[in-house]
């Protein structure tokens, strides 16, 4: 029995596990010794022999059978099809999701570090394309795997060129970093080709939690308390209680800045999705740019060319997803039914195991419209043409 029954959901935010060797049969020798293999999970290094051991597991028919009515209960590299590609279909069909926007894992990190920290341009851009056409391949067993594909902004032409590369092998989003490139702001008109090409293609682009920079000061995690007992949380103090309060620091900064340097105004049916960033934030920070217009209009002419106020650009074009311990009713209610849109974090411990249950408990003074829009609707809305099925 599937775990959606009844109704057409989609699932704006899951993802693929990277084996310790995934991007090594996409790279030549000289990238193949700089990106190295990832040989750590989420709670630090693997054993020899795990991924050959939970491949050998799939074999059974006993285990297969069992998933039928629990899938959502593994995770990481234990859940079916997080790193089987041919796996991921059945997945798909005990899960009962319409599609799934698909994100990489332990990948993200080196990828938004290469490309915001690091200082050299040719490798940001060789790395993202192996890991493209890597991601691109997991997911062309199946329409309703929806490929994501990163792309650096760090500079003008290629990033141009990326663009056009990633439309013609039919990527259904453009993931960009939360963070602003070193040395210009996302909102440069240099980038206009960019989103003029997504525009036109009717594509999004998508922030994904992941980032390089530090979410809280080098001194936060040093309390003097014993250590806890958060197995996912990491030394800098990233994934803790702390460090979600200021989840949405980076994304809320880009989205801003391109909100007021006119990019929704020069292109306004390009779509941004917000991923895994929680969404209890949205109503205040919505208020707060509002806020900024009405406070600086006199003073900054780029807010006087603005056709609308920064609330009715993120109404039409932004999608975000809150995590499931978020109140969506009240989020709904004070930022309008446009705005979110329902996810897993498919097959990371993050989404829990019945999310579908925690947003139901949280959306029960909603309307059946606004309940469509959460769990369906807005992620249409916001994948336009790279939704395949």
């Amino acid at each position: 029995m599937p775990y959606v029954q009844d109704q057409i959901i989609h699932d704006a935010d899951a993802h693929m596990m990277e084996t310790p060797d995934w991007l090594l049969d996409y790279a030549d020798k000289k990238m193949r010794d700089r990106i190295g293999m990832v040989c750590e999970g989420p709670e630090g290094p693997l054993e020899p022999g795990y991924i050959d051991k939970i491949r050998a597991s799939r074999a059974n028919p006993e285990w297969r059978a069992r998933k039928k009515d629990n899938v959502m209960n593994d995770r990481m590299f234990e859940a079916l099809g997080s790193f089987v590609a041919e796996d991921r279909p059945e997945a798909l069909d005990y899960l009962g999701f319409a599609s799934q926007l698909i994100f990489p894992s332990f990948n993200m990190l080196p990828l938004y570090q290469a490309d915001i920290v690091g200082e050299d341009i040719d490798y940001v851009y060789r790395m993202a394309e192996i890991s493209n056409r890597a991601l691109a391949d997991f997911c062309s067993v199946d329409r309703r795997l929806l490929a994501t594909g990163y792309l650096s902004l760090r500079d003008f032409e290629r990033a141009k060129e990326t663009t056009e590369k990633l439309i013609k092998s039919g990527t259904s989003a453009l993931m960009i970093s939360t963070n602003s490139p070193p040395l210009h702001s996302p909102s440069h008109q240099g980038l206009d080709p960019v989103w003029a090409q997504a525009e036109e293609a009717g594509i999004p682009i998508v922030l994904h939690v992941g980032a390089g920079d530090r979410l809280v000061d080098p001194g936060i995690p040093i309390n003097g308390l014993p250590k806890d007992d958060n197995r996912y949380a990491r030394e800098d103090g990233y994934l803790n209680s702390v460090s979600i309060v200021l989840i949405a620091r980076a994304p809320m900064q880009t989205i801003s800045a391109l909100i007021i340097d006119g990019v929704f105004d020069r292109f306004p049916r390009l779509k941004f999705g917000i991923i895994e960033h929680g969404a209890a934030w949205v109503p205040s920070w919505i208020k707060q740019l509002d806020t900024a217009h009405d406070a600086y209009f006199k003073l900054e002419s780029r807010l006087r060319k603005l056709s609308l106020r920064p609330s009715e650009y993120i109404a039409r074009q932004v999608r975000v997803t809150p995590c499931a311990v978020d109140d969506v009713g009240w989020i709904t209610e004070q930022a309008g039914e446009k705005i979110c849109m329902f996810s897993t974090d498919y097959p990371h411990p993050e989404g829990g195991r019945d999310p579908l249950k925690r947003f139901e408990s949280s959306i029960t003074q909603l309307s059946a419209g606004a309940k469509t829009r959460f769990y369906c609707d807005n992620f249409i809305d916001m994948m336009g043409n790279g939704l395949k099925n």
